[in-house]
């Protein structure tokens, strides 16, 4: 497909998502060559009309030069004007409407169809949409019409994400520390892991729950995760609910604590499934989430004009994932870890999202759990369905940096990563 092409679908892939109903069109697509009964199988075997779109979609920019012109012409057969005249206009271009593609002409060993290109006639440009406010639970999807023509890139591809269950998901809830190690008792942290719990069944992975582990047990269980067989699966998950403290390392920063007061690096445990020694999961997206601290500074924030601030939630019972930098700190001098820069050499298909910046705390609210992840929780909730995995994280970037603890202290989650395509979470939206 032409990158244009596959640049306004991706730019319109909320559109298309929630607008469109495949079973609709895909006779039309078979019945002008451009997908295989095999395929028009594979998208009408998703559960939702939301996963049958995006199925639609990713088969869509596989099909060749005039593969995006036949989606045209089968939406207006169909009577779908509204949304073929967003994506006809969607390059900022003058529209052009095809004619009817004939004679489409089957390439045995692409499994592509080439088309006899239309005759393109060209229209007076129409009024542009008026583009919705947007706020930070709800999809982003600004356009070409509202920031202007962007530039021609080469499309992303997207990972297969339609095994059932889609993964693994291994939670590690710390708690209860060991009181010899100036680690407080991770009060909320219970709901922190309800809700991964709850969130990521609901994105049809394999959940598995391990609570108040130490050190070794850490490491016995990213081994134990990187030996199981995922080739049955499309992704593995890792979230870490714990106290953290600063670590420089070459690839990914910080380390997060066992019950008994050790340290296990970031990086050491995205090794586990890398590529080298975790040969079922190569080419597929490792997703890690760690709730800890990320150093000792305690960020004040900077000044903004009202606009820029929404309401943000404070209390006196917000406690941070870190410990004293020395035995004099008061409770508001604790730390996590975390430095380095994302530089991966052989590592690939990783992403790390952290609860906070490296070098900041992390806080975490005693009865509600932590910021970072109740808002993950929230984007994830409303947002899996039509949104990529990236474009989620910066939303719930933007929701972490509103809020302010005792009024004062603010934090922003970041993420690194070295993922090669987009990622679309399952969805049970329909």
């Amino acid at each position: 497909m032409d990158p244009k092409h596959s640049q306004i679908l991706q730019r319109h892939r909320h559109d298309i998502v929630t607008t469109l109903n495949p079973a609709d069109i895909c006779d039309g697509f078979l019945s002008k060559g451009v997908f295989t009964q095999d395929m028009i199988d594979e998208i009408q075997s998703k559960i939702t009309r939301r996963d049958q779109a995006r199925q639609l979609v990713i088969s869509l920019e596989t099909r060749g030069s005039q593969a995006f012109l036949a989606f045209l012409e089968c939406l207006r057969e169909t009577g779908q004007h509204d949304l073929a005249e967003l994506l006809q206009c969607g390059d900022g271009a003058r529209p052009l409407i095809p004619l009817p593609i004939q004679n489409p002409k089957h390439t045995e060993k692409t499994d592509r169809f080439d088309f006899t290109p239309p005759r393109l006639v060209p229209l007076k440009p129409k009024g542009l949409p008026v583009p919705k406010p947007l706020n930070p639970y709800e999809s982003l999807d600004v356009t070409s019409e509202t920031k202007g023509v962007r530039p021609t890139r080469p499309s992303i591809q997207c990972y297969k994400m339609d095994a059932s269950p889609c993964g693994i998901c291994l939670i590690i809830n710390n708690v209860d520390f060991d009181p010899s190690f100036d680690l407080k008792d991770r009060k909320g942290s219970n709901i922190d892991c309800d809700k991964m719990e709850k969130r990521f069944k609901a994105l049809n992975f394999e959940v598995i729950v391990k609570r108040n582990l130490k050190y070794n047990h850490i490491i016995q269980e990213m081994a134990f995760l990187a030996q199981r067989d995922h080739s049955v699966y499309d992704c593995c998950v890792v979230i870490i609910l714990s106290h953290g403290t600063e670590a420089s390392q070459n690839n990914f920063p910080g380390a997060v604590y066992g019950v008994d007061g050790a340290s296990v690096p970031v990086q050491l445990i995205t090794n586990y499934l890398n590529g080298q020694n975790c040969p079922s999961l190569q080419g597929k997206p490792k997703l890690f989430f760690i709730q800890a601290c990320g150093g000792g500074e305690k960020d004040t924030g900077f000044e903004v004009s009202s606009d820029e601030v929404e309401p943000s939630l404070s209390g006196t019972d917000d406690q941070m994932d870190a410990i004293p930098i020395s035995s004099s700190s008061d409770s508001l001098s604790t730390y996590d870890e975390t430095d380095a820069r994302a530089t991966l050499p052989t590592p690939s298909d990783i992403l790390v999202s952290y609860s906070t910046f490296p070098g900041y705390v992390s806080w975490r609210h005693t009865q509600a759990g932590s910021w970072y992840v109740e808002n993950l929780d929230r984007v994830l909730e409303k947002n899996a369905a039509t949104d990529d995995l990236v474009t989620m994280l910066t939303m719930v970037n933007d929701a972490v940096s509103q809020i302010s603890a005792k009024g004062l202290y603010k934090q922003t989650s970041a993420f690194f990563h070295v993922l090669r395509k987009l990622l679309y979470f399952q969805s049970s939206q329909s």
